[in-house]
């Protein structure tokens, strides 16, 4: 039984070396094939964006840049809309035991959320690292400053955590008001 054992684990071992050494020529080939012209920026600095008011859709009707405003409208509706729900669910009536246990529910998802915001800045603080390594001394951003992009590019990533951070602060909100009034109204029958 040992002998069998170990001939099927030598066996196994052969087949990882050969798929690791498939691997590594399939990588190898890949990067090469994905390779960019020497000369050009590399990643999204290198993106080549067009003017959106030369594009239309819908038949001429609309063109891009109007598109792209109708969209940041829809955006600021859903962010009315989702202003106007929390109001709605804080002012439903709910049983003084039941709030006590939601805000209980709500105070320990706010202290988790808020370890993690602290993790996220202090991971942050490397991920600024490597953008001022790359996008400053590596490949900085053809035609521009280093010193107009990288505060632009450290700014908005700030922002995306801030936005990501809010959203969830906003469904552990609405969630646990939502969670209390349901089950009060599911007294009633």
């Amino acid at each position: 039984m040992r002998i069998w054992f170990a001939g099927i684990v030598s066996h196994a071992r052969g087949v990882a070396h050969s798929v690791a050494a498939i691997l590594t020529v399939v990588t190898l080939g890949a990067s090469a094939a994905f390779a960019q012209p020497s000369g050009e920026a590399g990643g999204e600095a290198g993106l080549k964006l067009p003017d959106l008011s030369s594009v239309s859709f819908l038949n001429n009707a609309i063109d891009g840049h109007k598109l792209l405003l109708i969209g940041i409208l829809f955006c600021i509706a859903g962010l009315g809309f989702g202003l106007a729900i929390y109001m709605r669910l804080k002012n439903l009536p709910v049983h003084r035991a039941m709030r006590e246990i939601s805000e209980l529910i709500y105070e320990t998802c706010k202290t988790y959320l808020v370890t993690q915001g602290k993790f996220l800045l202090l991971l942050w603080v490397f991920i600024a690292a490597v953008i001022v390594l790359y996008f400053g001394i590596l490949s900085p951003v053809p035609g521009k400053s280093v010193w107009m992009t990288l505060p632009i590019i450290l700014a908005f990533s700030l922002i995306g955590i801030a936005g990501s951070f809010g959203v969830a602060w906003f469904g552990i909100r609405v969630n646990t008001f939502a969670n209390s009034r349901t089950a009060f109204a599911g007294l009633g029958g």
